[in-house]
């Protein structure tokens, strides 16, 4: 069996350096970029089995490649987030959008290979679907942001069925919109308050103002 292969990118030469040794030391193929551009040269003519991506980088940081990614239909492998400054306001954030973890530097040793193999693990068993507007009925997002099969269900009542949908489509929003409720209320035309009460009611999570979690 061929071994799994990563690309990393980090803008800090020794990052890429000892992530490069640990994981060829495991038997992984390891790719290396160090900035946005190299690794969006690299994605445009391969899928890696997974990616380590950094936050905090010159030019395009993370969480915007990782945006490029989705609205490209090219976020089809696992990625992981590094950051040496990590907030939870950021990992919600990134997961949000589609990551599948996220690790702070300086990066446990264990830590590390253990999301690694989790993430190539859960990545080999994902659905490979493309985003197309003809397809979206049958694809919107779990909450941590990977794809699942979901067709909107048309055997039930007009009250249940439309549930769904709503819940459905202020998730794309506010994927979308990284959490922001007061955009996501602008998006829609809906009044904050009113959208606050029906993301509570779904059971929607959503970021309040200081940055947490909230869900009914």
């Amino acid at each position: 069996m061929a071994s799994k292969q990563i690309l990393v990118v980090d803008d800090e030469v020794g990052i890429r350096e000892l992530l490069s040794e640990i994981l060829f030391d495991e038997g992984y193929q390891v790719h290396l970029a160090e900035n946005a551009a190299q690794a969006r040269a690299f994605r445009n003519e391969r899928e890696p089995d997974m990616v380590l991506l950094d936050i905090w980088m010159p030019d395009t940081d993370g969480v915007t490649l990782l945006k490029e990614w989705v609205e490209q239909d090219l976020l089809t492998m696992p990625v992981v987030m590094m950051s040496g400054h990590g907030t939870i306001e950021t990992a919600v954030e990134a997961t949000r959008i589609g990551a599948v973890d996220f690790l702070e530097k300086p990066i446990a040793l264990q830590k590390l290979l253990s999301t690694i193999a989790k993430a190539i693990k859960e990545g080999a068993h994902k659905p490979q679907v493309q985003h197309t507007e003809a397809q979206s009925q049958k694809i919107t997002l779990d909450i941590d942001g990977r794809i699942q099969h979901f067709s909107l269900p048309l055997d039930l009542p007009l009250r249940e069925a439309r549930e769904h949908f709503d819940a459905l489509y202020f998730d794309y929003h506010l994927r979308k919109e990284a959490g922001n409720v007061m955009r996501v209320a602008e998006k829609v035309g809906l009044e904050r308050t009113h959208l606050y009460r029906k993301l509570k009611q779904l059971g929607i999570k959503f970021l309040k103002k200081g940055g947490e979690n909230e869900s009914q």
